[in-house]
């Protein structure tokens, strides 16, 4: 069996986000999804319109996706990795390079971008880019 294993925040899930995770899971034969948690976000400098256990839920009913994980920091995906026998990480092209460490762990793929959508540009586009317009729970 080859594991596959991706990383994201998966906020205003879209078309883009699922053909990125069909992909993923056509490269083996389990696919596992490591969700960004609120916390880790807020690290990262960013904020999910959609709550960590919503977005979870979503991910859950997708076909392409086997199991989810929650990330909660930048370090934890050498030991994910390792401790689900990851064959393959898989990255949207955006990140090319970002985690070519883990080519020491598994084979690294960066998968393009499906052109035309993106979370950013859905909140843009709804006026969700000034944070006072909106709060998560």
């Amino acid at each position: 069996m080859k594991t596959v294993i991706t990383y994201g925040t998966f906020d205003l899930l879209h078309y883009g986000h699922v053909r990125l995770l069909k992909r993923a899971r056509a490269l083996g034969d389990y696919l596992i999804v490591g969700l960004s948690t609120d916390e880790f976000n807020a690290v990262k400098g960013k904020r999910a319109y959609t709550p960590y256990k919503d977005r979870k839920y979503v991910l859950d009913a997708i076909e392409y996706v086997d199991k989810v994980i929650p990330e909660k920091d930048w370090g934890q995906k050498i030991h994910d990795v390792k401790k689900y026998h990851a064959d393959i990480f898989v990255m949207g092209s955006d990140w090319k390079g970002k985690f070519d460490f883990l080519k020491k762990y598994c084979k690294v793929i960066y998968l393009p971008r499906t052109k035309g959508i993106s979370t950013s540009k859905i909140k843009h586009d709804l006026g969700l880019t000034n944070p006072n317009v909106w709060k998560t729970k």
